[in-house]
């Protein structure tokens, strides 16, 4: 049966790249499957999940390698090397250039913390989002997946869920609500659409 080679882009402790991990296990990523995780720096917790569940884990450090453009060949030297057809960041903290993304169009997804167009772009990532949100003020809140391109955040949306804001709420505990409520949820359902369009485009090319 063929599937769209799946690499995960990982930062930090790795839930979102659990929450597909836990799909595919539980037979709702089906289109796809995750052959690699790249991670941006070796202490990533995400890197221990992705051992646990037996995928390959390779660590590529931007500080470490110099520049971008070393940082930016060596990830795509190690795609190359998996056949990945599909990238997804969970968490992955490292701006990828115009460069990158242009090589790899409609083929990047990332999973944002918030309804995009509010807060996002530039320097919104993490609690700094939950932060901003509450400070704004704002009812609802949520998550988005969104294909990626040159601008941050910028890219075509595929999904978004709404997650309401509630009284008391610290930017720790709205993230967690907004992980468990739209983050892992629409995570596997937009990258099981993806891998279905792929598939599609592998089986045209071989008939």
């Amino acid at each position: 049966m063929l599937r769209a080679r799946i690499a995960v882009f990982v930062s930090g402790g790795g839930t979102n790249l659990q929450a597909l991990l836990d799909a595919q296990s539980a037979g709702k990523l089906t289109a796809g499957e995750i052959v690699l995780v790249v991670a941006s720096n070796a202490g990533a917790y995400a890197v221990e999940r992705a051992k646990k569940a037996g995928v390959p884990a390779v660590v590529c450090s931007r500080k470490e390698l110099g520049s971008q453009a070393a940082f930016e060949a060596a990830i795509s030297e190690t795609l190359a090397e998996y056949d990945i057809d599909l990238i997804v960041l969970a968490g992955f903290m490292s701006i990828l250039s115009q460069a990158f993304t242009d090589r790899w169009p409609e083929r990047i997804l990332n999973v944002h913390p918030s309804l995009i167009p509010s807060f996002c772009g530039q320097g919104y990532y993490g609690l700094r989002v939950h932060e901003a949100a509450l400070s704004r003020g704002v009812k609802v809140t949520g998550a988005t997946v969104h294909f990626v391109n040159e601008i941050p955040d910028g890219g075509r949306i595929l999904l978004q869920k709404a997650v309401a804001i509630e009284d008391g709420d610290t930017p720790e505990t709205l993230q967690r609500r907004v992980m468990e409520q739209a983050e892992w949820l629409l995570l596997p359902q937009a990258v099981q659409t993806v891998s279905e369009s792929i598939v599609k485009e592998k089986e045209y090319e071989t008939t």
